[in-house]
């Protein structure tokens, strides 16, 4: 099993040192993890020591330990996002979008506004973002896909029309999708992507990683095993891990 979104520092909320990050390679170990991957925000970078990420993961030998970066993706900022990606060999990077025209849509204090737009217009400049995102040569991973219904504000058109080109984009620059289980502890209450989308990309022959989205120690891993079992009755057969942004495959059986 992996957890391939987790955040050190949280938001800010701890610093990241050797006791930290310790804290969380024991509860992935308690988790029963084999892949595990740190991606803090790249808005905290400079607060980073992903070095010592490396350096701590040696005293764990039986977890292979991944270091990453969550980037948030604005279409203007495609430049300055590649020039941080350069300055560490990352194994991978989750793109994802938190942010609409400078509206950071996924703050609690959001929701209101969520349910008084038109909710296909919603989508619809949602996952145009996506598909930018994916077609940047910027990510290997598209993070919570439908991170834009957390509210639970709900299209009229189906989801998967909304999202068909944001879902090509995908499948054509061979990104891998990921299950984030953070979604059942939002309004929304389910996992990000929803069942019906996450069958359409198994049609599209993407594959999936997994992610807790865990923002501390405790949260790791947490329902990835029934992340999974989705996972499995949705078509999925196998769940990706990278290793200098290289895949690794694993098997569902």
């Amino acid at each position: 099993m992996l957890d391939l979104h987790t955040h050190l520092i949280g938001h800010q909320d701890r610093p990241a040192n050797q006791k930290n990050m310790k804290d969380y390679l024991e509860a992935a170990q308690r988790a029963g993890l084999k892949e595990f991957g740190f991606a803090d925000h790249d808005m905290y970078f400079k607060e980073l020591d992903l070095p010592l990420i490396r350096e701590v993961a040696k005293a764990y030998p039986e977890l292979n330990v991944r270091v990453g970066l969550e980037v948030d993706y604005r279409a203007e900022d495609e430049g300055k996002i590649k020039n941080l990606l350069q300055s560490f060999d990352f194994d991978y990077v989750i793109g994802s979008v938190h942010e609409i025209q400078n509206w950071l849509f996924d703050y609690p204090e959001e929701a209101e506004k969520h349910r008084k737009m038109e909710p296909d217009q919603l989508y619809i400049s949602y996952f145009s973002l996506v598909e930018k995102a994916a077609r940047s040569h910027l990510f290997t991973t598209i993070g919570h896909f439908d991170l834009i219904k957390l509210f639970g504000v709900r299209p009229r058109t189906d989801v998967r029309e909304l999202a068909e080109k944001a879902i090509n984009a995908i499948a054509e620059n061979g990104l891998v999708a990921e299950l984030n289980t953070a979604g059942r502890y939002k309004p929304i209450g389910e996992f990000y992507p929803e069942e019906k989308l996450i069958r359409e990309m198994v049609n599209h022959g993407i594959d999936f990683t997994l992610g807790s989205d865990a923002h501390e120690a405790k949260l790791v891993g947490r329902d990835l095993k029934e992340g999974i079992r989705f996972l499995k009755s949705c078509g999925v057969k196998r769940l990706i891990s990278f290793q200098q942004k290289q895949k690794l495959t694993f098997p569902l059986d």
